[in-house]
């Protein structure tokens, strides 16, 4: 089965349709299968339940689907720093089932492992447990979660082998293996394709029976969320000297300083006693 697509517009033509559930990996915006999403906005699908994590920021990101109203509703656990989100929620124009992040996490995994619910303590006696099943269990109060099973998910890895065998890099792997277990579709942009075998055994992070289509994005963005820098740049030749300086300052000061007498050492052991 051929898996490689020419790109992201074609993996999404025939798959992604209005009113679908869609999840998309990512934590802000890093591990964001950003050629997808793109793809996705120019379809022109519309009425979309989005699950993740949160939605980008403004102009970026799922923030982008927000801009053309593509999305009538997100299920995640952060607003974020998107104030078009916050916009349309705090309007009425758009729809939100805020989710513990921890929750939302075992939602996908459960969906993936064809689990249909779990019980947890989080949401307990808050509106997050407004409507839901309760059950006592050892002498605690749990909730009811229903897993979630998306139509199709959009995820990001960081390489891929022409079989779909999947690895992904540091903390872009966040939602991304959960999210791409759980859709009965999954489809994933990478920044690398290897041939079949390349990769070893241990080094595949999920399998490729998760994974229906690839699309090779070897140049992404990769925008940073917040930036934040220094006034300047740390000297680290500098700082290693002035740090070898102190030491041997130090090492000065100790020398210099005058013995103590034994017999003060005596007293002083026979006090604490």
């Amino acid at each position: 089965m051929k898996k490689l697509f020419p790109s992201a517009q074609a993996a999404l033509k025939g798959v992604v349709k209005d009113g679908q559930l869609l999840a998309v990996g990512g934590f802000g915006l890093c591990g964001i299968p950003e050629a997808l999403i793109d793809a996705l906005r120019d379809s022109g699908v519309k009425d979309l339940t989005v699950i993740s994590n949160n939605a980008g920021v403004d102009g970026f990101g799922l923030g982008k689907l927000l801009e053309t109203r593509q999305i009538s509703k997100m299920i995640s656990s952060y607003v974020g720093e998107n104030k078009e989100f916050e916009r349309q929620y705090l309007a009425g124009e758009l729809e939100l089932e805020f989710t513990p992040q921890g929750t939302l996490a075992e939602k996908l995994r459960a969906g993936g492992a064809g689990i249909p619910a779990f019980f947890t303590k989080t949401g307990v006696g808050t509106l997050v447990a407004e409507g839901k099943e309760l059950r006592e269990f050892d002498g605690e109060t749990y909730v009811m979660e229903r897993a979630l099973l998306p139509d199709v998910a959009l995820v990001k890895a960081h390489r891929a082998d022409k079989s779909g065998n999947l690895q992904f890099r540091l903390t872009a792997r966040n939602f991304n293996p959960a999210a791409a277990m759980a859709g009965k579709i999954c489809i994933v942009e990478v920044e690398e394709v290897v041939e079949t075998g390349d990769m070893e055994p241990d080094q595949v992070h999920l399998p490729g029976i998760y994974v229906h289509r690839i699309v090779h994005n070897p140049n992404p963005e990769k925008r940073i969320e917040k930036r934040t820098v220094t006034e300047a740049p740390v000297d680290a030749v500098l700082a290693k000297v002035e740090a070898q300086a102190a030491i041997a300052q130090a090492a000065i000061i100790t020398a210099d300083e005058p013995a103590i007498p034994s017999t003060v050492k005596a007293a002083s052991g026979q006090q604490g006693a």
